[in-house]
């Protein structure tokens, strides 16, 4: 047996050569064994942590050791103020997709009932934060993965999300024309060759959301030209994308007939986000 502060102890010291935060990391896990919030852990640091749970814990810092990411190893993962089930058959959600979330409500009215298109949705995070900040719209869900779909399919259950809607479809293939007011993806968009495939925690996340052909821009070549079919005029398309990927995303864009081509960066001002607008 060991008390809670001598594991608090020995995850951090464990974790300190493979995680940027060994205290938070530790923390989480064995408040998650524990089944209690960190809180308790500072209210009882003496009190002892005995078997089933101990190994419980032990279980989720051997695997931590070897790189799974935190969010895998919970479940979960926060969104927009929101926790969302996951594992590792989706992308975890991250903290600067939230500002194609923030653009994209940007051109929702909040009383107007538009469609709205989630491509490759994953676990569902940005359309069902999309549906949940804006109740009047419906967002139809797309991805190709029926395992993304299920845990997607999760979450809409548990946020009770009636507003959106799930659909196995390979972008917009599926759909007729002029279908969507407003069409948004967070694609695939490294390129395959990129050694930070091999590094961190996107080791352990699903290679087909993460890396695409040409540089990483063929799942965004593929989108832009099929939302012109799919969008209604005056429409828009709205991607995240990688930092160095704006002048090939806007040129892309550009020579589809989009308009009002403009890109939007994170806290970190990297170039992030692209909208563009159909009006043919």
């Amino acid at each position: 047996m060991a008390t809670i502060a001598q594991l608090l102890r020995q995850g951090s010291q464990a974790l300190a050569s493979v995680s940027q935060s060994p205290n938070l990391d530790t923390e989480l896990l064995l408040a998650h064994a524990l089944n209690k919030p960190r809180a308790h852990l500072h209210a009882w640091p003496e009190k002892r942590v005995e078997d089933p749970l101990l190994s419980c814990f032990h279980q989720l810092l051997q695997r931590r050791l070897q790189g799974e990411p935190i969010a895998y190893l919970l479940g979960t993962k926060e969104f927009w103020s929101r926790e969302f089930y996951v594992n590792s058959a989706v992308l975890i959600p991250r903290p600067e997709t939230e500002l194609l979330v923030e653009h994209t409500l940007a051109l929702i009215p909040k009383d107007c009932p538009v469609l709205v298109a989630d491509l490759g949705t994953g676990s569902g995070a940005i359309a069902l934060t999309l549906g949940l900040e804006r109740p009047n719209i419906q967002v139809v869900a797309t991805d190709r993965s029926l395992k993304a779909l299920k845990v997607a399919s999760e979450n809409v259950q548990r946020h009770r999300a009636n507003n959106v809607h799930l659909c196995q479809a390979n972008w917009l293939s599926s759909f007729r024309p002029s279908s969507f007011d407003l069409i948004v993806s967070n694609p695939p968009y490294i390129a395959p060759d990129d050694p930070h495939l091999n590094r961190g925690d996107v080791r352990f996340e699903p290679r087909s959301a993460l890396a695409a052909d040409k540089n990483g821009l063929a799942a965004l070549q593929t989108i832009g030209a099929q939302a012109r079919r799919c969008l209604k005029p005056g429409g828009w398309l709205i991607v995240e994308h990688g930092w160095d990927q704006r002048p090939a995303v806007a040129r892309i864009f550009e020579s589809l007939g989009y308009q009002e081509v403009t890109c939007f960066s994170d806290w970190q001002n990297h170039p992030r986000v692209t909208r563009a607008q159909w009006s043919s």
